[in-house]
């Protein structure tokens, strides 16, 4: 299941629980039709790929971290690893979302 972020701390503590595993962070917002569309796809994938961290960090109301991660369209997807920003991209892209995991993963 996706863990949801509530502040830049918890995102902070939850990268060095990570360790070196990838992280996938879905920067999301209520009113934003993709994101609700794309959030089954994502619980999908957290429970198929359990060496793979999947947060999410709701817009409005973190809105440090968005500005950390320069977001300005939802959703965005995030990818970290060992704490560094790996790739991003914008859209409720499933089957770009689920390629970028399997690529980025090992």
């Amino acid at each position: 299941m996706a863990a949801k972020v509530s502040n830049m701390a918890d995102l902070k503590s939850k990268f060095a629980d990570a360790g070196n595993k990838l992280i996938v962070i879905d920067f999301y917002a209520t009113w934003c039709g993709p994101c609700k569309q794309i959030a089954p796809k994502i619980e999908e994938l957290a429970a198929e790929y359990q060496d793979v961290v999947f947060l999410k960090v709701d817009v409005d109301e973190n809105e440090d971290i968005a500005m950390e991660y320069d977001i300005s369209s939802m959703p965005t997807f995030v990818f970290v690893k060992n704490s560094e920003k790996v790739e991003q991209f914008s859209g409720a892209n499933f089957d770009k979302l689920k390629a970028t995991v399997l690529a980025k993963r090992s």
